[in-house]
């Protein structure tokens, strides 16, 4: 597997249904087109101006997010520096997911780096429809693991990198 591999795909949004851009995403991979559409029906999109405030570092999080356009910037305020931002994420990807797995508050600030249009899935809803769908549960559950451990491995990575550095 090469590093391009652990790379999001640019998505072609034009022209397509959510559903179709659901697909593209790795964290609905191998969601049939039934699934997908119990997905989409029980998300919503948000649209949110340039500087707008997604959510707060710990605020509650319930809700998990898919830029369809535009960018977030997602930060966090380290005491005595100010804002950190941490990344810049554009369409296809996705923020928020820790929040539907756990109840712990938000671990960073997301900001409407650009004027975007998310789309956003609830804690509760997703919850709903887990429970009446195991198949639908097993396939994204684990795809939430492989996002999560893809995550973790790039933090240890980064770690790695300024320990050795002496930049920790």
């Amino acid at each position: 597997m090469s590093d391009d591999d652990d790379k999001p795909k640019p998505l072609e949004l034009a022209g397509k249904s959510t559903a179709e851009i659901l697909a593209q995403v790795d964290i609905f991979s191998g969601l049939g087109p039934q699934p997908l559409k119990r997905v989409v029906h029980i998300g919503l999109e948000e649209q949110y101006k340039t500087g707008a405030q997604v959510f707060a570092e710990g605020d509650a999080g319930d809700k998990f997010f898919l830029i369809l356009e535009g960018a977030v910037r997602i930060t966090r305020f380290v005491p005595g520096m100010g804002e950190e931002a941490l990344a810049v994420l554009r369409p296809g990807a996705y923020f928020g997911e820790m929040s539907l797995i756990d109840d712990a508050p938000r671990s960073a600030t997301a900001v409407a780096h650009e004027k975007c249009r998310l789309f956003v899935i609830n804690r509760r809803d997703l919850e709903d429809l887990l429970f009446v769908d195991r198949d639908l549960a097993y396939e994204l559950l684990w795809n939430f693991v492989r996002t999560l451990s893809r995550r973790l491995r790039a933090t240890n990575d980064k770690m790695t990198f300024l320990a050795t550095t002496s930049k920790f």
